[in-house]
């Protein structure tokens, strides 16, 4: 059963649009073809990896911590395994932290060759590949600046990741109490995992500080952005609109 994402209904585009579904992902996909045969055929094949992948090895589901795997077996596993893997040691978080942004790198990253802008949306985690500037609203829930901000994501920028979390909206594992924790990295798969890692440290107002200090910590982050109630702040190489 799929939750209506009715963030979507503030998308204004030129480009045509499809939603992708397999179990558990429901994909918004945007682009300038006809990209939804090949979105589902790609989604098939990344849930497949990672569904095999945890039948073998349970932890990789189950872990809220990094998982060391020796570097024999690590050299064997699917490139989506491999990526989920080394973003939950870069941003120290289990490696489903950052699943939703690696099926959003992985399938977007198969249509690039077939659309000069990709973009794919995968329960608030983003990859985008565009031939033009984009702007990003942020939703964060009940707090006033929902909506009200955003990111301006450059075309030179791009393919990059922009991943949101939140301790209040939806149903992700979240240890942190911010409306919302958006992370631009150069990966979705590491913007998912850090956006995760940044949001669990976020419990009080007083921690938006420390929160946007421990980003620069985390490498391939580009930038970050904390919105808790009615404050907000942000660091890095990123252009608040």
């Amino acid at each position: 059963m799929h939750t209506k994402r009715f963030y979507r209904d503030w998308i204004k585009d030129e480009l045509a649009s499809w939603t992708v579904r397999e179990g558990e992902s429901d994909l918004l996909i945007i682009g300038d073809g006809d990209l939804g045969k090949a979105a589902s055929a790609s989604l098939r094949r990344y849930r497949r990896d990672i569904e095999a992948y945890i039948d073998r090895n349970p932890l990789f589901e189950s872990s809220l911590k990094p998982l060391n795997i020796r570097e024999a077996e690590y050299k064997k596993l699917p490139a989506i395994i491999r990526a989920m893997t080394d973003a939950s040691l870069t941003a120290g978080v289990g490696p489903m932290a950052g699943v939703a942004g690696a099926v959003s790198e992985f399938v977007g990253g198969d249509l690039v060759p077939l659309s000069a802008t990709v973009i794919i949306e995968n329960g608030g985690d983003i990859f985008i590949k565009s031939a033009v500037d984009r702007r990003l609203g942020i939703y964060a829930g009940d707090s006033p600046l929902s909506g009200r901000v955003g990111l301006l994501i450059k075309a030179g920028d791009t393919p990059c990741g922009v991943s949101t979390s939140s301790g209040t909206v939806g149903h992700s594992l979240s240890f942190g109490a911010a409306d919302a924790v958006t992370v631009v990295a150069r990966s979705a798969t590491l913007s998912d995992a850090a956006a995760t890692a940044i949001g669990n440290r976020v419990l009080r107002e007083e921690d938006i500080a420390d929160a946007l200090n421990f980003s620069k910590t985390i490498e391939g982050v580009l930038g970050c952005v904390v919105i808790y109630k009615n404050k907000i702040g942000s660091i890095g190489n990123i252009e608040l609109i």
